[in-house]
């Protein structure tokens, strides 16, 4: 019963609509018609019948457009001001760095609009979340800066001390040398992915060997698993690619470090590479502590770390994996993570080989 109602009115209101456009179009008619027979009075000039019917339906036809031009000037140009000015209000704002703004005109907006706002208020919370990342940068490098600073401030007090012991003191120097690396290593990953983000990076793609440089970069990372006691397993294909051999050297030190980094003592870490369908694809799989779900996607963005406060006990700004991606895409390749929280992590790199 109610599903007839609802189609009764439907087909009343359609009605309406037409009844109302069959009245608004007699009106342009009868209007045209009296205008002209008063205007050949007017000029004393009786045209032919034929002309005559022929300059009323004219005559309608432009007051119609007339009279249609008006109702949307009057109805529809005040709104179009209020979005306008709504839109550079907006984007005013936005320029000034207030994130927040969003746009929603609701039902009133012109459907050709929505777009527009849709985009803008995407633009907006974009920008949202890359500034609370960018503070969350700013407060976790400044802690790591002035971490190692008053490590090195006070162990260099101390070592003003003439009364030391020869092995206190070497001890002294080399925690000052290992706050010192962080502290460059922090410095160069900033300027390195500045440098690459402006596309003024030197890129010297040849060919090489690419399974032969991930055995030399696993062998010299050999202190760090050996250290921690991980079982680090590698199964290497001979892969040839033509790339920047310096750039991705830094993916598979960023990449391997992290694994080693992430897996707790007595762990295992299995590298693969192989080489499928004109791609190789690079493996390194660990029994870390894993990632969240709904932080995989965002664990390649500059900044982001997953657990801050693990990340400051064991080092490490939130840079390394946007450095990887960044040069991944630079070789037109991809990289992914595929992980389950305390079921550790497999990054998966794949690099064509037929460039």
């Amino acid at each position: 019963m109610r599903d007839k109602l609802k189609l009764v009115l439907k087909v009343l209101i359609k009605l309406g609509q037409i009844s109302l456009m069959l009245l608004f179009i007699t009106g342009c008619w009868t209007v045209a018609y009296y205008f002209s027979y008063w205007l050949y009075n007017k000029i004393n000039w009786t045209p032919h019948h034929y002309v005559a019917q022929l300059l009323n339906l004219l005559g309608g036809f432009f007051l119609m457009g007339l009279v249609i031009q008006l109702i949307g000037f009057l109805f529809f140009h005040k709104r179009q001001k209020e979005f306008s000015n709504s839109m550079r209000d907006a984007l005013r704002r936005i320029a000034q760095g207030d994130f927040k703004v969003r746009l929603n005109f609701g039902k009133k907006m012109d459907p050709r609009y929505t777009e527009i706002l849709d985009e803008i208020n995407l633009m907006a919370d974009g920008l949202e979340k890359l500034e609370v990342l960018r503070q969350e940068f700013i407060s976790d490098v400044s802690h790591e800066i002035q971490t190692p600073l008053t490590s090195i401030s006070g162990f260099a007090r101390a070592l003003q001390n003439e009364s030391l012991e020869s092995d206190t003191r070497i001890k002294y120097l080399r925690i000052i040398e290992g706050e010192s690396s962080r502290l460059s290593k922090l410095s160069e990953n900033l300027l390195r992915l500045a440098s690459l983000d402006s596309e003024k990076h030197p890129f010297e793609p040849k060919r090489y060997r690419l399974d032969r440089q991930l055995g030399t970069l696993i062998l010299s990372c050999e202190p760090q698993w050996t250290n921690k006691s991980i079982d680090l397993n590698a199964d290497l294909d001979d892969v040839y690619v033509h790339a920047d051999e310096d750039l991705l050297s830094q993916v598979w030190i960023n990449l391997i470090s992290n694994s080693i980094k992430f897996t707790p003592e007595g762990g295992q870490i299995d590298i693969t590479l192989r080489q499928t369908n004109g791609h190789a694809e690079f493996r390194i799989k660990d029994t870390g502590i894993g990632i969240a779900a709904e932080q995989q996607e965002q664990i390649f963005q500059r900044f982001f770390k997953s657990d801050k406060a693990r990340s400051r006990k064991i080092g490490g700004s939130g840079l390394g994996l946007s450095l990887v991606k960044k040069i991944v895409e630079m070789h037109h390749g991809n990289v992914v993570v595929e992980s389950e929280l305390g079921q550790g992590s497999v990054f998966i790199v794949t690099l064509p080989t037929d460039l």
